[in-house]
């Protein structure tokens, strides 16, 4: 059996930390690392082969060229992932019952996508609740946004703007004179009452997103705090919510895992119809307790990393991440066992699929 010494362990952080901000996680992801290579013999199968596949230059050119793709959608491939994303979501509600929403009458559901395009898990989630309306939010293709491609026959209210520019709606009424995008900020979209029964926050940060310079260092923690906190903070009561997730070994992944077990049922699945060889995966929460005391701390913490992103310093969001590191040897005695249980198929997942790669095959 393989079993990393502490030069690969290295390796694997140094790797998972490329730039400034993330050298932030880089003490709580290395003790993360650490730990599970000790203790999953599934994590020390994926670390292995990804330590692999980024020694070959094959493999940077493999996902580069998935990037420039994805980047150039034209009709042909809109359509194509428009398809991928409905197959991944039949398989999500096959595994979790996703898109289940827990009401007598599923034609009542009401239904929030944060970031719609091309609108796969929305068609998905609708055709399982026949009646049922949504609200959903997209970037204008204008702007660098993807094309939506859902059928005229679903009752969905669209709304084309930039949501992590929801200043109002994240709880800021006054934008500092002189910021670079003042003119920007978006008024509030969503009322106190509007509750809904299933929250999809399944949203990237596209590299063909037109904005401001600023923004490129924190982009990818203000799109997921916009969506988190909007997200929960107006779902109902018992509600559900899919979210897209990155990296289950990474401290920030692990932490949002260890926040939301505590007021939802939670279960995960990395889908094997596509983007097997990434290390994404889907959290579904269900039975979650909105307006429970943790939940509400949550909503509050995600709004102030998306304050902190959006008007503070690099130094002020060193400071504001730095506050949580003490946490995670808490994390791991907590939620640790359990971590490594939910991993297992993630990382069993992944690992199949880089086995395969061709930038994998072949080397020793």
């Amino acid at each position: 059996m393989f079993v990393p010494d502490a030069v690969f362990a290295q390796r694997v952080q140094n790797r998972e930390a490329p730039d400034a901000i993330e050298q932030l996680h880089q003490r709580p992801n290395q003790i993360i690392t650490l730990y599970l290579l000790e203790r999953s013999r599934e994590f020390r199968r994926v670390a292995h082969l990804r330590q692999m596949g980024w020694n070959n230059p094959e493999g940077d050119a493999y996902f580069q060229k998935q990037r420039e793709d994805a980047d150039k959608c034209d009709d042909r491939k809109a359509r194509f992932f428009h398809l991928l994303m409905k197959r991944i979501g039949q398989e999500l509600h096959r595994s979790t019952n996703a898109f289940l929403v827990g009401r007598e009458h599923a034609s009542e559901a009401r239904i929030l996508d944060l970031c719609m395009a091309p609108g796969g898990f929305l068609e998905t989630s609708m055709r399982h609740n026949p009646g049922s309306s949504a609200l959903a939010f997209s970037l204008p293709v204008s702007m660098g946004g993807h094309q939506v491609l859902l059928p005229g026959d679903l009752s969905v209210e669209k709304r084309f703007l930039d949501i992590t520019m929801l200043a109002e709606d994240m709880g800021v009424d006054t934008i500092p004179p002189g910021h670079p995008d003042a003119d920007a900020f978006l008024a509030r979209q969503l009322t106190g009452d509007q509750l809904f029964d299933l929250v999809i926050c399944d949203g990237q940060t596209l590299r063909t997103h037109v904005r401001s310079s600023y923004r490129e260092r924190t982009e990818a923690a203000r799109l997921m705090a916009v969506q988190l906190a909007l997200g929960l903070e107006h779902l109902r009561p018992g509600g559900t919510m899919v979210v897209l997730l990155h990296k289950l070994d990474a401290w920030r992944t692990a932490k949002l895992l260890w926040d939301f077990q505590k007021f939802s049922s939670v279960k995960l699945l990395k889908p094997t119809a596509g983007h097997t060889k990434r290390s994404s995966f889907y959290m579904v929460a269900a039975g979650v307790q909105s307006q429970h005391r943790l939940a509400v701390e949550a909503i509050g913490r995600w709004k102030a990393v998306w304050e902190v992103a959006t008007f503070g310093s690099e130094e002020d969001y060193a400071r504001l991440m730095m506050d949580t590191e003490a946490d995670v040897d808490e994390m791991l005695n907590d939620f640790g066992p359990r971590l490594i249980e939910w991993g297992r198929s993630i990382w069993n997942t992944q690992a199949d699929a880089l086995s395969k790669a061709s930038f994998i095959r072949g080397q020793s």
